[in-house]
């Protein structure tokens, strides 16, 4: 009897071994918020751009698209290990009471709904989110943030901002010292691309900024008090070959892939 139970432990161990390793060699699986296209005549597409998915699986995780159903956000959520919040056209001001100035082109509603709850559900869940330039205007108005229109006419500046995504312009970024990207890129100054006519203005309630360009203007956000909600201005998924690019998407993947080991191991010990 007492040999049965010994067994009976043994091979309960080695199956808590098991599964452990099994869940250290897992990737985690990351969601991307998608945009959508309108094209009158023709049926509405949900999609990503190929470089964030790019990114992301060259760091080590599996990227899957959500199309936007904020109705289904908390479920979805709950399912991932990592959040990516996209680049995309403006916000509707009117989500943070202001007018809406005349450069402003709002993206499609369901994906701005979609977008905004799935940006308060991950920070409430302590999901690792990753903002990046519409997505870091997102996690900023979620948060009770509010937003600069139009750079070019608001505000002053010889930092060449708005760009075309497929000529970006450059600029410097100076990075806050003690914040979580600062750890994450070791430096205190990159240079960046840049393709934004708007700008964070009020920071979001439990923000705080993190970068910064020359002109004053945000350029990084993230909440101190969560594992890791990180959003960034520029582009780094189209700076594929540019080693503070890699190093946020390799932090970023890694913040989801010791979220999901968290996960895995208490559900398997349940």
């Amino acid at each position: 009897m007492t040999t049965s139970c010994r067994g009976s432990l043994t091979r309960r161990k080695h199956g808590v071994l098991f599964a452990l390793q099994f869940i250290v060699m897992t990737k985690p699986l990351i969601g991307i918020g998608s945009d959508i296209s309108v094209t009158p005549g023709k049926r509405d597409r949900a999609f990503v751009y190929t470089t964030y998915v790019d990114s992301l699986r060259r760091a080590g995780a599996i990227p899957v698209l959500i199309p936007p159903q904020p109705e289904n956000a908390r479920e979805i959520v709950e399912e991932l290990d990592g959040l990516v919040l996209a680049g995309g056209d403006d916000c509707d001001p009117a989500i943070y009471g202001e007018e809406k100035h005349p450069t402003v082109e709002p993206m499609d509603a369901r994906r701005q709904e979609g977008d905004l709850t799935l940006a308060k559900i991950a920070r409430e869940r302590g999901i690792p989110t990753l903002g990046i330039c519409l997505g870091v205007q997102v996690m900023n108005i979620a948060a009770g943030g509010t937003l600069v229109q139009d750079i070019d006419s608001q505000i002053q500046t010889e930092i060449e901002h708005v760009s075309e995504p497929e000529d970006r312009a450059r600029h410097d970024v100076l990075i806050e010292n003690n914040t979580r990207l600062a750890s994450i890129l070791g430096n205190r100054e990159i240079n960046v691309n840049s393709s934004h006519h708007q700008a964070i203005k009020k920071i979001g309630d439990g923000l705080r900024v993190t970068a910064q360009a020359p002109d004053g203007i945000v350029e990084g956000l993230e909440d101190p008090k969560h594992p890791f909600y990180v959003g960034v201005q520029w582009h780094p998924e189209d700076m594929p070959r540019e080693e503070s690019a890699s190093k946020i998407f390799r932090a970023f993947v890694e913040a989801a892939r010791q979220y999901a080991e968290k996960r895995n191991v208490a559900s398997t010990l349940s």
